[in-house]
C-alpha cells in the first residue's frame, strides 16, 4: 500500500526486471505508441483501440461515474481475495447472530444508549468489499475529485498546451489510477477487518451488525483464549459502535465533514510545479516536456511535483478527525470493559491485544494514512478512554453518555492532553448549575 496519499506509482524502470530485450520490454505499456500516435494526429480513442492492452483498458476508461473508477476498485479488491476466499457458513451466521444478541443484552446494563442493531450479518471478505463500497465512495470521491482538480488547475499553461489532446483523457486516467489504488487498499483491509466498524467508521448499511468469521477465526487462532470468547468480545465492540452511530445522529456526518474539509484544502503550488518541472526535465524547463516522448512524461509524474502539500487548514481538519475517531474508540473501549469485566475471564488480555494491534498499525491507521495522510496515534485513544472511564466513575454512565448530545460538549484535542482536568471541570460545571438552580428556587423575600 502506498505511503503517499493517493500516490501514483510508476512501472519498474529496470529493464532486467521488466523484460530486458523481449519485444516491448522497454515499454511494456506501449506508452511510446500511445503518445506518438496522438502527437501524429490520431485521437486518443483510436490509438487506444489499436493497442491490445489498452483495448481492454478502454472499457474501463469509459467509466463516467465519478473521480474514482469503482468498477475497477471492486474488481481489483476481489481479485486479491480470490485465492483465500471462504464463504460464510450457516453455522457461522448463527454464531454471529447469537453473539451480537448477547452482546446487546450486556451493553444494556452499562450505557443509556439503546441497541443500534436491527439485523445481523456474517460477511465473507468479498462481501465486506461489496457491502462497504457505498460508504467508501461517499468518503473518497471528494478527495479524489479535489486532487484531480488541483493538479489540473495548477499545471502551468505551457505544460497544459504541451499535453494537447492528452488532456481530454487525463480525468479518466485519474479515475483508473485512483480505482486501482483504492482497490488495492480495500483488498488488504478485507484480509484484516473483524467487524463493520473496525476502521472507526460505520461502513455497513444502517442497523446492520457485522462480523467477518474468516478473519475472526484467524485472529483468535493466535490467542490463548477460546474462540467463542474472542467472538463475543468482538461482538461487544461491534454492538457498542452500532449504538453510538445509530443514536448520535450528527456523528457520522461530522466524521465525513472532517475528511471533506481536508479535501477542500488540497492545493498545489504553481510556482513549485514550474520549478519542479524544470528540475524533472534535467534543467531544460518546460521545453523538455514532449508529449511524443513517454520518458519525459514519466519523469514529470515520478518527480513528485504534482503531489499536493498539506495546508494549515488541512492539519486542523485532520486533528478534528483524529480526535473524533479517538473519542469513538475510547468510548467503545470503556463500555465494553464495563460490560465484560465480570463475564469474560479473558477480557483484559483481549483488550490489551486490541491496543497492541492499534499501536502497531491496524486497519484504521493504514486506511487513513493511505487516503488522507492521517496517522491515528494510540496515545490519543488511551487518553480518550481515560476521559470516558473517569466520567463514568465520577458522574455515572448517563452523564457520561450525554456528552454525545452535541459536538460542542465533547472533549477537544487539547482536553485529551489533560483528560482529568476535563473531568474535574465538568464536575465544577455541574456544581455551578446546581447552585444556580438553588438560587432560582429561593424565595426572593429572603
Amino acid at each position: 500500500m502506498s505511503d503517499v496519499p493517493f500516490g501514483f506509482g510508476l512501472p519498474d524502470r529496470d529493464p532486467e526486471r521488466r523484460g530486458g530485450d523481449q519485444p516491448g520490454g522497454g515499454d511494456p505499456f506501449g506508452l511510446g505508441a500511445l503518445f506518438g500516435g496522438i502527437a501524429g494526429g490520431g485521437s486518443p480513442e483510436d490509438v487506444l483501440g489499436k493497442m491490445p492492452l489498452f483495448a481492454e483498458l478502454q472499457k474501463l476508461m469509459s467509466w463516467s461515474g465519478g473521480p474514482v473508477n469503482w468498477d475497477l476498485a471492486k474488481q481489483s479488491a476481489i481479485s486479491q481475495l480470490a485465492a483465500g476466499h471462504q464463504p460464510s457458513s450457516d453455522a457461522e451466521r448463527t454464531a454471529v447472530a447469537e453473539s451480537l444478541r448477547l452482546a446487546d443484552l450486556w451493553l444494556d446494563q452499562v450505557t443509556e444508549l439503546p441497541s443500534g442493531i436491527e439485523r445481523t450479518a456474517a460477511w465473507s471478505r468479498v462481501e465486506w468489499v461489496e457491502q462497504t463500497l457505498p460508504a467508501w465512495g461517499a468518503l473518497i470521491d471528494p478527495l479524489a475529485e479535489r486532487v484531480v482538480a488541483a493538479m489540473t488547475s495548477a499545471l502551468p499553461q505551457e505544460a497544459a498546451m504541451s499535453f494537447g489532446p492528452i488532456a481530454g483523457i487525463m480525468g479518466r486516467m485519474g479515475g483508473l489510477m485512483f480505482g486501482a489504488q483504492v482497490g488495492s487498499a480495500l483488498g488488504k483491509l478485507a484480509d484484516e477487518v473483524l467487524t463493520s466498524t473496525d476502521v472507526g467508521l460505520p461502513l455497513a448499511p444502517a442497523g446492520t451488525g457485522v462480523l467477518v468469521p474468516q478473519n475472526v477465526a484467524e485472529f483468535a487462532s493466535g490467542l490463548d483464549r477460546p474462540a467463542d470468547e474472542v467472538r463475543l468480545f468482538l461482538a461487544l465492540r461491534e454492538a457498542a459502535s452500532q449504538r453510538l452511530f445509530a443514536h448520535v445522529p450528527w456523528l457520522r456526518q461530522q466524521l465525513q465533514d472532517a475528511v471533506h474539509a481536508y479535501a477542500r484544502g488540497i492545493t498545489i503550488d504553481r510556482e513549485a510545479i514550474e520549478r519542479g518541472i524544470a528540475d524533472a526535465m534535467g534543467g531544460g524547463g518546460l521545453e523538455g516536456l514532449d508529449p511524443s516522448d513517454p520518458e519525459s512524461i514519466q519523469r514529470l509524474l515520478g518527480s513528485g511535483v504534482l503531489e499536493p502539500e498539506e495546508t494549515p487548514e488541512q492539519q486542523m481538519a485532520l486533528r478534528r478527525l483524529e480526535t473524533l475517531l479517538a473519542l469513538v474508540e475510547g468510548w467503545v473501549d470503556t463500555v465494553v470493559a464495563e460490560a465484560a469485566k465480570d463475564r469474560l475471564p479473558g477480557h483484559s488480555a483481549l483488550a490489551e491485544t486490541m491496543r497492541r494491534r492499534r499501536a502497531s498499525g491496524g486497519p484504521a491507521e493504514q486506511t487513513f494514512a493511505t487516503l488522507v495522510g492521517l496517522q491515528l496515534r494510540p496515545r490519543r485513544l488511551r487518553d480518550a478512554a481515560v476521559v470516558w472511564a473517569a466520567m463514568g466513575q465520577k458522574h455515572g454512565s448517563a452523564e457520561r453518555d450525554q456528552l454525545w448530545n452535541h459536538p460542542d460538549l465533547l472533549p477537544t484535542s487539547d482536553d485529551l492532553d489533560e483528560p482529568m482536568d476535563f473531568v474535574a471541570r465538568h464536575g465544577l460545571d455541574d456544581e455551578l448549575r446546581g447552585l444556580t438552580a438553588a438560587d432560582a428556587e429561593r424565595d426572593p423575600e429572603e
